[in-house]
């Protein structure tokens, strides 16, 4: 015979598994069907040292939309696509930076994605003075590097492959490094024609380029790694893809002396989760260390 003392405790423990199974069913509601979808704008100042370009010159990054013909699985179809668009052109960057990763792809890394044509269109709408530049992400090239670069480049998107090209009107120049995880990172030659006066903007995809980017003045941006997706309190990412360290998952990243934005993102990849590290886009604002 049961006494009241054991049904008080079996009650009890019941009640502690109901609400642990209960606190456990609402973070993966949460981490599959809203944070994914909770795209952030964020506003992030940078300085550098006399500055070269224009006062508060206003670069827009985003990275890794993942564009997917499955709005559950991979979040960023072509219509959430052109409201991120219309949503960057109406914050009116001087330039647009798209660090990589245009299409989905499901566990075997075939495609998920509409076609290069239909990405292209929707990312040819971006719209800034000083353009639209590009790199390829390990997801372009498993895909087919060469069909998204032209699709990009026939709506005006520069891509950048382990080259660097004067910014017009401007003193700057912009240098583009080929992916990491895929074997195309070549950082020395990316940045080989710039000036060893002039200041420059780098975009890369993997962060881990960083490793053999020589030293640089102006802004260097990466994405591919999501911010981990997943990052947990106190201990941050749980995972970061290709040879970049855990601790270059998301945020500024200072490396011989070199100083690097990793973006979150702006879609998901593997698996349709986030939590703790929302999507985003970012608009960084550059301006001269002396001008405070």
């Amino acid at each position: 015979m049961i006494t009241f003392r054991e049904l008080t405790l079996k009650l009890h423990t019941s009640c502690w598994a109901c609400a642990v199974a209960g606190l456990l069913a609402l973070v993966g509601v949460w981490a599959v069907l809203i944070e994914p979808r909770w795209l952030a704008y964020r506003e992030i100042g940078h300085e550098v040292s006399s500055w070269q370009g224009p006062p508060g010159l206003k670069v827009a990054v985003a990275s890794d939309w993942h564009f997917t013909t499955r709005a559950l699985w991979r979040v960023t179809t072509v219509e959430r696509a052109t409201q991120i668009v219309a949503d960057i052109n109406a914050a009116k960057p001087d330039i647009v930076l798209l660090p990589g990763d245009f299409i989905a792809s499901d566990f075997a890394g075939a495609s998920i994605g509409p076609a290069e044509e239909a990405v292209a269109a929707v990312l040819g709408e971006l719209k800034a003075p000083l353009g639209i530049y590009a790199v390829l992400g390990n997801h372009d090239w498993w895909h087919d590097g060469g069909k998204m670069r032209s699709a990009l480049e026939r709506r005006g998107i520069k891509v950048l492959e382990n080259d660097a090209v004067a910014l017009p009107g401007t003193s700057l120049w912009i240098a583009g490094v080929g992916d990491d995880f895929t074997g195309h990172s070549r950082p020395a030659s990316a940045v080989s024609k710039v000036p060893a006066s002039a200041q420059v903007l780098v975009l890369m995809h993997d962060p881990a380029s960083l490793m053999s980017l020589p030293p640089v003045q102006g802004l260097v941006v990466a994405g591919h790694t999501h911010g981990g997706q997943v990052a947990l309190p106190f201990y941050g990412a749980l995972v970061v893809p290709g040879a970049a360290p855990r601790a270059w998952a998301y945020g500024w990243v200072d490396h011989a002396g070199n100083r690097m934005y990793v973006t979150s993102g702006v879609g998901v990849s593997i698996l349709p989760v986030r939590f703790n590290r929302r999507p985003e886009w970012a608009m960084i604002t550059i301006k001269s260390k002396e001008n405070k």
